[in-house]
C-alpha cells in the first residue's frame, strides 16, 4: 500500500479515533431519535411518500413534496451517518490488538446491523401507512441501539464498575425492567394521541387519557427505586462516581416527570414533546449504565 495511503488509513482508523467514534455511536443513536420525533411531531412522516425511493422515479426529495419531505429525506440521509460512524468504529476495532479488543466487537457489529434493520423498519412504517404500532417499534429498536451504544461507551473505558452489594443488584434488577415497562408505555400514549405521525395517521384506538395515568405509575415507582437506591448506596459507603451517576439518574426523571405532566396539561406542544423524547433516551442510557457498573454480566475480568 502507497505511503501516503497508510498514512490516511492510520489517520482515520487509528486507535486515538476510537474515543471519538465511540461517542458518536452514542450521540448520533440518540440524534436520529430526536429527528425521528421531528419528523412525526410536523406530520412529515409520509413526506417521503414510498420507500426506498422518496416518491417513484426518484430516490431524493423533490420540490414538489414541500417541507415535510424535506423534513423526511433528512432523516434518511442520517441513516448513512449512523451507518458511516458504525463502519469506522467497526474496523478501528478490529485493527487493534487482539487483547484491546476483546468485548469491543460484538456492540460495534450490532449496532451497523441495527442500523440496516432499522432502516428496513422505517421502509415497512413507510409502506405500512405510519402503522401505530410498528411506529413505536421503530422507536424501540432504537433504544435497544442506545443501550448497546452505552456498553460500547462503557467498554471503551475499561468497565468502570464497584463491588456492588446484593441489595444495590436487586434493586438495579428491578429498576431496568421497570425503566423499559415505562418507555413502552409511553410509546403506546404516543400512539393514541395527536402526535402519532400526520393528521391522517391512523392511531391504536387506545384511550390516552387512561393511558397516560397508567404511565405514571412504573415512572413513579422508579422513581422511588432510584431514591431508594441512592440512600442504600449512601449506607454502605459506594464510590462517589457511582453516587453521582445515581443523582444524574433521579434528575433525569425528576425532569422527565415534570416535562411529562406539563405537556399534558397544557396541550402537548411539539416543543416539550420532543424534550420529552430525548429524556426518554437519556433515561436508556442512565438504565444501562447503573446496570453495567453495579453487575459484572460483561466483565472482562
Amino acid at each position: 500500500m502507497p505511503r501516503k495511503a497508510m498514512f490516511l488509513l492510520n489517520v482515520i482508523l487509528g486507535p486515538a479515533r476510537l474515543k471519538l467514534y465511540v461517542w458518536a455511536s452514542l450521540v448520533s443513536q440518540i440524534l436520529i431519535v430526536v429527528t425521528g420525533g421531528a419528523v412525526r411531531l410536523t406530520g412529515s412522516g409520509l413526506g417521503c411518500p414510498t420507500w426506498p425511493e422518496c416518491q417513484p422515479g426518484s430516490y431524493t426529495n423533490v420540490p414538489e413534496l414541500g417541507i415535510h419531505g424535506v423534513i423526511e429525506f433528512a432523516n434518511r440521509l442520517l441513516t448513512f451517518v449512523l451507518l458511516l460512524v458504525a463502519i469506522l468504529t467497526f474496523l478501528t476495532i478490529m485493527r487493534l490488538p487482539k487483547a484491546e479488543k476483546f468485548g469491543l466487537v460484538w456492540p460495534a457489529f450490532a449496532l451497523g446491523l441495527g442500523i440496516v434493520a432499522q432502516a428496513i423498519i422505517g421502509g415497512i412504517t413507510v409502506l405500512a401507512g405510519l402503522n401505530s404500532w410498528i411506529v413505536g417499534a421503530h422507536f424501540l429498536v432504537s433504544g435497544v441501539l442506545i443501550c448497546i451504544a452505552v456498553i460500547l461507551v462503557w467498554r471503551f473505558y475499561a468497565e468502570w464498575t464497584f463491588e456492588a452489594t446484593k441489595t444495590t443488584k436487586l434493586l438495579n434488577s428491578i429498576t431496568f425492567p421497570i425503566g423499559v415497562i415505562a418507555i413502552i408505555i409511553g410509546v403506546i400514549v404516543t400512539g393514541s394521541g395527536p402526535h402519532a405521525g400526520d393528521a391522517d395517521t391512523p392511531r391504536n384506538g387506545l384511550n390516552s387519557d387512561l393511558l397516560v395515568h397508567i404511565h405514571s405509575y412504573p415512572a413513579y415507582i422508579l422513581l422511588g427505586l432510584v431514591l431508594l437506591q441512592i440512600f442504600i448506596l449512601h449506607r454502605t459507603s459506594a464510590p462517589r462516581f457511582a453516587i453521582k451517576l445515581a443523582y444524574v439518574f433521579l434528575g433525569l426523571l425528576a425532569a422527565q416527570a415534570a416535562i411529562g405532566i406539563l405537556q399534558v396539561r397544557i396541550g402537548l406542544p411539539i416543543t416539550l414533546v420532543a424534550i420529552h423524547m430525548l429524556g426518554a433516551c437519556l433515561i436508556m442510557c442512565s438504565l444501562t449504565h447503573q446496570m453495567l457498573i453495579s453487575r459484572n454480566w460483561l466483565s472482562k475480568k
